[in-house]
């Protein structure tokens, strides 16, 4: 194997043999002109003078190598100059800068990257405005619902009684979940979500959480079934709580959309390369063709069934955590197979 940098190895990377080569020639031509003056220096020094093509050669070679220099020196000074401006533009917040093509080669990866980094400015900041609608769209509703009842109580219209608080509790509970969601999410989308690892049975974690949503599918006339594959594994390396919790984003979203007297099955099995597979199947509608790239987007909802729009997104960045992929299915039949994989780690049994 080739040691060295990838810049110095045969076959590496473009600008970098671009660079050999610009290397190599102003090599060759500062060889020729020191070559070349010390003929003519050799010549003066033994009492000749220099033969004239001799002295026709040195200037044409100074002249070219001024004219070569001052070409790249040029465009250089015109590719970063164009840089600068871009970055005093981004600076001041405009993200939709784009620099192009710019003169100089060598300073074109440079400008490639700064395009790609204020691409990526833009498409952040308009997320950032997008969640900040968003956030505050869904606050709004349970907050003019508590400021009404209260306003109605203070004003005398209705009493302060059990029948009128308890739905104001129902709200506060609605928004303190928005907030914990949105702290999930943002913690897990910057990296910085601490999973609590132990050695948790996958088979018990699809049992607690089809129990807990038991009574929430009987009030909606849903059947809520465990199926447990043969080949299930009997203990994975995973943080319990954060594995429950994808779980129950799924579970809630199989259980509002299917509709009464229907059924959402819950599977726990192995894939062929010992990865842990977690199913959700419902009969509801399934989702739209054009929604589903979309469907781990943060405030994705249907129309008719509400919800925050959180929970898949959620279950998608607590399942890549773990290092494994969730995938949102529609079977020809309808309704929605939601699939779960969680790689094996050198502390499965």
């Amino acid at each position: 194997m080739r040691g060295g940098p990838p810049w110095m190895r045969p076959g590496g990377f473009g600008p970098g043999r671009r660079f050999r080569r610009g290397a190599f020639v102003a090599l060759a031509f500062v060889v020729l002109l020191v070559a070349a003056l010390a003929t003519v220096v050799g010549s003066i020094l033994s009492g000749n003078a220099p033969a004239p093509w001799i002295t026709v050669a040195v200037s044409a070679v100074v002249v070219v190598g001024l004219i070569l220099s001052a070409r790249v020196l040029w465009r250089s000074a015109r590719s970063v100059g164009v840089l600068m401006d871009a970055a005093d533009r981004v600076a001041g917040g405009d993200y939709t800068t784009r620099v192009g093509e710019v003169p100089s080669r060598p300073l074109g990866r440079l400008t490639a990257a700064f395009d790609q980094m204020t691409e990526r400015l833009e498409t952040n900041e308009r997320r950032r405005r997008e969640l900040l609608a968003d956030v505050a769209h869904e606050l709004r509703n349970p907050l003019q619902v508590i400021r009404g009842s209260l306003e109605g109580m203070l004003d005398g219209l209705y009493p302060a009684d059990e029948e009128r608080l308890r739905p104001l509790l129902e709200e506060t509970e609605v928004m303190s979940r928005l907030l914990e969601d949105l702290r999930t999410l943002s913690m897990a989308e910057a990296g910085v979500l601490t999973l609590e690892r132990e050695t948790v049975d996958p088979r018990r974690v699809a049992e607690d959480a089809v129990e807990a949503y038991r009574s929430t599918a009987d009030e909606a006339d849903v059947r809520l079934k465990l199926v447990v594959g043969d080949d299930a594994p009997a203990a994975i390396d995973a943080d319990p709580v954060r594995l429950t919790e994808v779980l129950a984003n799924l579970l809630t979203n199989a259980i509002r959309h299917s509709p009464a007297g229907a059924s959402v099955t819950v599977r726990v099995g192995s894939a062929a390369n010992r990865d842990v597979v977690f199913e959700v199947d419902d009969n509801g509608p399934g989702i739209p063709s054009d929604q589903v790239p979309f469907v781990f987007d943060r405030f994705v909802t249907s129309a008719d069934t509400g919800g925050t729009g959180l929970g898949l997104a959620i279950a998608k960045r607590l399942v890549e955590a773990h290092g494994g992929t969730i995938q949102a299915i529609m079977p020809n039949g309808g309704g929605t197979h939601m699939r779960v994989r969680i790689p094996p780690t050198e502390h499965v049994i």
